[in-house]
């Protein structure tokens, strides 16, 4: 997205372009690798290891953060209004997909330790 819409044009330094390019590129590399990986391990979360529990876990935090960041700091809506909508209904989506199995899961886990 930032080469189509040409974002570091609007960047006052030119040095600031390449952090900010590879801050962006990490974060999503890091973001669809967690994502794959609990993909990977969706049999283990639902079978009660902990480990690929709390590996879920941080993957629904991530994606709450990225709604609340989406809602209170949303894409800018002159460039594009349905990107701005997007971008947040996408996020929230995923999120709800991410936390109605976790909700389970942990219910699941809480009634085994009881």
């Amino acid at each position: 997205m930032p080469w189509i819409f040409d974002w570091a044009s609007y960047i006052p330094y030119e040095t600031l372009v390449v952090p900010i390019n590879y801050v962006n590129l990490c974060f999503s590399f890091l973001l669809s690798g967690l994502s794959l990986t609990v993909i990977l391990w969706g049999k283990k979360v639902f079978a009660g290891n902990p480990e690929a529990f709390y590996l879920y876990g941080f993957l629904l935090a991530l994606w709450i953060f990225r709604v609340v960041v989406a809602a209170i700091y949303p894409c800018q809506p002159e460039s594009n209004v349905w990107m701005s909508y997007g971008q947040l209904s996408g996020s929230v989506l995923v999120c709800l997909l991410l936390l109605v199995p976790f909700i389970r899961v942990a219910c699941t886990r809480k009634n085994q330790k009881k």
